[in-house]
């Protein structure tokens, strides 16, 4: 039997959400019109992905939250460690509030000098900036 020891890929860099990573992610998914749910894409790191400039763990660590917070459906495998073939409903609810550069930026500035917020508090606040500028709030 062969085993793939999974601590192996572990840095000694603590691994966090980073939210501004998160948000790419779901962009560069919803942007490809063949991430449809009618097949799988396999990328082997960030570049394989379009983010040369991220490291391999964070990009796939980063993935893996929203996987597991249903956001993305798709996973990861030992051979293949990102697995990618839509977003879910909640993926879009949760980019159609954090997609324009403006709400985005005016979120972070109301959330900035917390050194982390839940992920529901941030979509929140993105919700919250999307009623003020619709006039709904």
């Amino acid at each position: 039997m062969q085993v793939f020891d999974l601590k192996e890929r572990r840095t000694s860099i603590p691994m966090k959400r980073d939210m501004d990573l998160i948000r790419d992610i779901l962009i560069r998914i919803e942007d490809d019109p063949q991430m449809d749910g009618t097949r799988e894409f396999y990328f082997n790191n960030a570049a394989d992905m379009g983010f040369p400039n991220c490291s391999d763990d964070d990009l796939a660590y980063n993935f893996s939250l929203l996987v597991d917070e249903g956001f993305i459906d798709g996973g990861r495998t030992a051979f293949y460690p990102l697995i990618a073939r839509r977003l879910t409903w909640n993926g879009h609810e949760f980019l159609d509030n954090i997609k324009n550069a403006n709400i985005w930026a005016k979120t972070k500035e109301r959330l900035k000098g917390l050194s982390s917020v839940a992920l529901h508090i941030v979509a929140s606040v993105a919700e919250d900036e999307v009623k003020k500028f619709l006039g709904l709030r």
